[in-house]
């Protein structure tokens, strides 16, 4: 028992209980501001390490709540089965709250695999008696011998796991032990004060509940690692998972679309077309890269390419979709055009891009390029079919000597525009 007996006048009882409940006010109301943001936090995040530190606190509170007597004044008033069980009830919490929390925040690779086990035994343990308590199967007697044993039990198995993670450099042990080292002191302090040991005053009275406010808050500061950690982890899936997206779609050598990264814009596109809103598929094949690259090596073939890729996007807008299907072959994806002749243009201008030599880092090449194209919706209403006929268009080009813009055969019955003649061009450039 804590008998403290003072005399004092009315003004001076009032002004040290006035304090009192200040204090009392101060560390519940933190101590509440803690189990709400943890219990929002596993909420929105659905990391259960927040619930179980909820647990925890949720504890540590009712027994401060029921040991200076702010519980019964003002949260359960007249509650005798309260009043009695609280004590028991809120130290077994605290406990099963521990085994948890511990458990999830020292487990790692290289934690042995009993500790889990075990771990989750004693919570199992703790919240066991404490039902059994709560139905008066047991009473606080056995309540006190199961909570002297079983209370320190998470610290001293969590330990070594501590110890081991702040050798390594792992702030989250450290935090552990010194957690625990202020629990155990503040614990013994208030053991040596019930044993009359050590006299009353107001830091022995409140060590323990100073103790455990520092407790919840160094928890708390590892569940903000871990919490560090968790959005470390998502952003790295999400680099991840777009350095895959990346790969999969993406020609690693021009940095451009693959297939399947131009089968995805054209089917956006496609989705958009209108009578107004035009979408032409060009493709395009080199004109002599083959002898460039058997006769310089693939070194300079591979330069020419990237080169290749440089001057389509300095000659396409920027809304303009370029991709490399493999080898030589290039597709360009014009949307938005208001006209067949406006598609034709388009073609010429890709064609006339090439009539400058390229200057690689050892060689200057000269290439050509053929131009095969298809409009939808006239030549087609999805990107297989697309690819196709300006595949085929692509062909008829090479058969009619290269170097010049075929369109692929309408599907729909659509004026074919003749492309203005210009006398000093190569009738072999005109589309057909």
């Amino acid at each position: 028992m804590i008998l403290p007996i003072t005399l004092s006048k009315p003004s001076e009882f009032h002004a040290k209980a006035l304090q009192e409940q200040m204090l009392q006010g101060v560390l519940t109301g933190l101590a509440l501001c803690l189990l709400l943001y943890s219990l929002a936090q596993w909420v929105s995040l659905g990391e259960h390490l927040f619930a179980k530190y909820a647990i925890l606190v949720s504890g540590s509170l009712m027994f401060s709540l029921l040991q200076f007597g702010v519980g019964a004044q003002y949260v359960w008033p007249g509650n005798i089965w309260m009043e009695i069980h609280a004590g028991g009830l809120s130290a077994l919490i605290a406990s099963t709250g521990s085994f948890l929390f511990i458990e999830q925040a020292l487990t790692g690779p290289d934690t042995k695999p009993w500790f889990s086990r075990l771990m989750k035994t004693g919570a199992v343990l703790t919240l066991f008696f404490a039902l059994c308590y709560a139905f008066d199967l047991i009473d606080i007697r056995v309540v006190t011998a199961i909570v002297s044993t079983l209370g320190l039990a998470p610290a001293l198995l969590g330990m070594p796991g501590a110890i081991a993670r702040a050798r390594r450099g792992d702030s989250v042990g450290g935090y552990f032990l010194l957690a625990w080292a202020v629990y155990f002191a503040t614990t013994a302090l208030l053991i040596e004060v019930i044993k009359g040991r050590v006299g009353v005053n107001f830091w022995t009275l409140h060590s323990f509940q100073f103790g455990a406010t520092i407790d919840m808050l160094v928890f708390m500061r590892v569940l903000g690692l871990r919490t560090k950690a968790l959005k470390a982890a998502v952003h790295h899936a999400i680099r991840e998972r777009d350095s895959l997206h990346s790969l999969a779609h993406t020609d690693p050598l021009t940095d451009l679309p693959n297939r399947r990264g131009l089968n995805t814009a054209m089917t956006n596109a496609i989705k958009r077309v209108k009578p107004d809103h035009l979408v032409a598929i060009y493709m395009m094949d080199l004109d002599g890269f083959k002898q460039v690259n058997d006769r310089y090596g693939h070194e300079v073939g591979d330069e020419l390419l990237v080169a290749v890729a440089a001057r389509l996007r300095a000659t396409v807008r920027s809304s303009d979709v370029i991709a490399r299907l493999g080898g030589d072959e290039f597709v360009v994806m014009s949307s938005g055009l208001n006209s067949i002749q406006q598609a034709w243009e388009r073609g010429e201008k890709l064609l006339m891009a090439f009539n400058d030599p390229f200057a690689l880092s050892t060689q200057t090449c000269h290439i050509g390029l053929t131009v095969g194209y298809a409009l939808s919706p006239q030549d087609g209403a999805n990107a297989i079919d697309l690819l196709r006929q300006a595949d085929a268009a692509m062909y008829q080009g090479k058969k009619d000597g290269k170097h010049c813009v075929r369109r692929a055969k309408p599907l729909i019955d659509t004026p074919v525009l003749a492309p203005p003649t210009h006398p000093d061009k190569n009738p072999a450039h005109e589309a057909q």
